[in-house]
């Protein structure tokens, strides 16, 4: 199994309404591409800043592919996107997961 982590960073203000945005966008697309095996959404508020991690679990790089494209390194971003986070780093980072929940 592999875990994708990607990181953002909104107003402290829009940080409710980039939950609700992710939760009826980002989620539900994660969800419906074959090969998922879940879904996780981290906030930490630090002062004027929300800083969000998705945490994503797949079967393999095709799976990933078939969500976020060729380029699994690349963070994909939403139109949306634009009206919440304060910049759009580049890539993400995976991971092999070698321990976990039975």
């Amino acid at each position: 199994m592999i875990a994708r982590i990607w990181h953002g960073i909104t107003p402290a203000a829009k940080a409710d309404a980039y939950l609700e945005f992710l939760q009826r966008s980002g989620v539900p697309d994660y969800e419906a591409t074959p090969g998922n095996q879940g879904v996780y959404i981290l906030r930490r508020l630090d002062g004027e800043q929300a800083h969000f991690l998705t945490l994503t679990f797949w079967d393999s790089l095709q799976a990933i592919q078939a969500f976020a494209g060729e380029d699994v390194e690349k963070a994909k971003y939403y139109p949306e996107d634009r009206d919440f986070l304060l910049e759009f780093e580049p890539t993400v980072a995976h991971y092999e997961v070698l321990s976990g929940p039975a």
